[in-house]
């Protein structure tokens, strides 16, 4: 296989509007081929092939500006293993810091310690999906779940998806939630490491706890299950516990892009789309992980070498 692009019919809100709209999830090709204009053969195809099912908008996010952005978000890095990180050089020193100092700087405690904080269950579902909409109706851009996708992409699922709910005492209701995603990615030319594993922010709400306790549990959680580095974007709620809880601003942004559909720009805070939907471009190595999250129907193209 030497191309692969992959689409997903979603209901999406855009300023009040909802839109069946497919979201463009996976994207790649080989690199010997990176310059040969196949990537914009695979676009078009897809395009065809979604038109036919009566869908004429598309989503989808670059790490490159395209015209023009409907948003732009900017990625925050929280070092969970941070000898780690370093060896590999995701991250340096910075000034007058010393490894031991760094290591103590981003500790964390080995348990959670907020009162309600699980994994989610099956029981949780219709709880938690109904507090996500509610809280995603605040947001100029955002999708919209049906009942089988929540199930979907908020069950825990080892070395893909973990989520966590907090439960009150008093009622046993569901009150808070966060959620994260695994997409590691292979470490070039380096003797003591060949992956690094990173967790993303997923979609998370809170109506109880605040954010930067919630979202530290969060942490706790990718510390325990292994992971070196936990991501997020400035969009929702996010700047409201970022620099609390010592994510480190990166240097790189993502485009949210609209096709087919004008709409006026969005600032990141009014932005609900979590980054793991709309993954343009992927390792190959990577790939049978990534495509674990897609679900619904699929319209998919897989380009073959074929050797004469």
């Amino acid at each position: 296989m030497v191309g692969f692009i992959a689409g997903m019919p979603s209901d999406m809100n855009i300023h009040g509007t909802v839109k069946k709209m497919v979201e463009i999830n996976f994207l790649c090709v080989h690199k010997r081929l990176r310059d040969k204009r196949m990537a914009p053969v695979l676009i078009r195809e897809i395009t065809r092939r979604v038109n036919l099912q009566g869908i004429f908008q598309a989503v989808y996010t670059s790490g490159t500006i395209l015209p023009r952005p409907v948003a732009t978000c900017r990625y925050w890095h929280r070092p969970l293993n941070p000898r780690k990180l370093l060896d590999v050089g995701f991250s340096h020193l910075s000034r007058a810091m010393t490894l031991q100092r760094t290591i103590k700087l981003y500790r964390l405690p080995d348990e959670t310690n907020l009162t309600g904080f699980r994994e989610m269950q099956e029981k949780d579902l219709p709880t938690a999906r109904r507090l996500l909409h509610e809280y995603l109706s605040r947001f100029k851009l955002h999708p919209i779940f049906s009942e089988v996708e929540f199930r979907h992409w908020f069950l825990p699922q080892a070395d893909t998806v973990y989520s966590y709910v907090v439960v009150s005492p008093e009622t046993g209701e569901v009150t808070d939630m966060c959620s994260f995603y695994s997409l590691p990615s292979s470490v070039m030319q380096n003797q003591k490491y060949s992956s690094l594993r990173a967790a993303y922010s997923f979609y998370n709400f809170s109506t109880k706890t605040p954010w930067p306790v919630l979202m530290n549990q969060a942490l706790i959680k990718a510390k325990q299950l292994g992971f070196d580095v936990f991501n997020a974007l400035d969009l929702m709620d996010n700047n409201s516990f970022l620099e609390d809880l010592k994510f480190g601003i990166g240097d790189g942004n993502l485009y949210y892009y609209l096709y087919n559909w004008r709409c006026p720009s969005v600032n990141p805070e009014e932005v609900w789309l979590s980054n793991s939907h709309y993954i343009p471009f992927i390792a190959v190595p990577l790939f049978a992980i990534a495509v674990w999250h897609i679900s619904g129907p699929i319209i998919c193209i897989k380009v073959v070498h074929i050797r004469h």
